[in-house]
This record gives C-alpha cells, structure tokens and sequence, in this order.
C-alpha cells in the first residue's frame, strides 16, 4: 500500500501489484502480479523516485514515481484518489534475486556514496550487490526499464538467513548486516 497526506490526514493512495502496475514483461502466467508470496521488505533509492521490493519467492521488484503530470501525460486512464497524486509502477524484476530464496532486506547506497549499488540480504545466507547498467552500450538500462546486475555476492555470509543490510550512511563503502547465527558484521565493499 502507498500511503499519501493531504492536509493533515492520511489516505491510502493505491495498492501496488494490483495489474495496471505490472509491466508486460511480467509473464501473464503469473496473474499480472509482481510477487506470488509474502512481501518482506521494501528499500527507497535516494531522491525517493524509485524503490526496491523483495519477497519470499526470491524475487525483487523495481518501481518508479511518476509525478502526478506524468501520469496525466502516460497513463491518463488510470485511477487515483486525489488529482495530485502520482503514480507508482513496476519498471522491473529481478525474478531469482536470491535463489528462489526469500529476499529479507534491501538497501540503497546513499547518494554520497558514489556508486549507486544495491545490498540485498536473504534466506540463501548470503549478500548480494547489484549495480545498475549503464545506458551507453548495449543491453543498458533506461528510468523506465533498468537493467540492474548481480556484482558481488557474499556467499554464506552468516550461518543462516541474513536477515538485514544496511549501507553507512556517510560511508559507500561499509555495509552492516545481522543474520539468524545472532550475529552482526561490518562489511568493506570494494569495487
């Protein structure tokens, strides 16, 4: 559920996974739905245009904010509740993210950082980062279709699931993570 305030009060502005937000590159076999289970977690990238969503069937979802006059623009039939609202769509999927295992955690570098990446923590006990490709050369990513790929796995990060991951927020190149083991562990991510 994305949930906006106007005035004051607060209003549930629209359910994500519903059809009109998947894209057609989601099989239809699915339903038209972004998740087939559980929903764990979600990251918001810097300059909260865009978020990551992960579930229990291994997958991450991509979504983009669409302002309120890019909607009327792209998608003028599309239902909201207030004519100011935007409008948030799956631009992406990362189908076996982890595996097949579940996805507990996602975070975003922070704009500081530099880099861009991408930390997801799972049910498989590892780390993952991923980076976004660029959009010169082939195969590269767009806002509207990025293509985001796996750079560096933690394999076994902790004796079982890793439940957590978050980068430092100064500091691109420290991650922590907490897993099942009653763990916590500081991380150095090198590119």
């Amino acid at each position: 559920k994305v949930w906006a305030e106007e005035a004051g009060d607060w209003y549930c502005a629209m359910t994500l996974g519903e059809d009109s937000h998947v894209p057609q590159s989601i099989p239809a076999s699915s339903g038209g739905i972004v998740h087939m289970s559980t929903v764990w977690c979600v990251g918001v990238a810097p300059g909260g245009v865009r978020f990551f969503s992960g579930s229990d069937d291994g997958s991450m979802a991509i979504w983009k904010l669409y302002t309120a006059t890019e909607r009327k623009k792209l998608f003028p039939n599309e239902q909201v509740v207030s004519s100011t609202d935007g409008l948030w769509k799956c631009v992406g999927r990362l189908p076996d993210a982890h595996s097949s295992y579940a996805v507990f955690s996602i975070d975003c570098a922070p704009t500081r950082a530099g880099h861009g990446r991408i930390a997801s923590a799972g049910g498989d006990n590892s780390i993952n980062i991923y980076r976004e490709e660029s959009l010169s050369g082939s195969g590269g990513g767009a806002s509207d279709a990025p293509k985001f790929s796996l750079e560096d796995v933690a394999v076994d990060a902790h004796d079982g699931d890793v439940n957590c991951i978050k980068w430092h927020p100064r500091d691109g190149r420290c991650l922590v993570s907490c897993g099942d083991d009653g763990a916590v562990k500081l991380w150095r991510y090198i590119r």
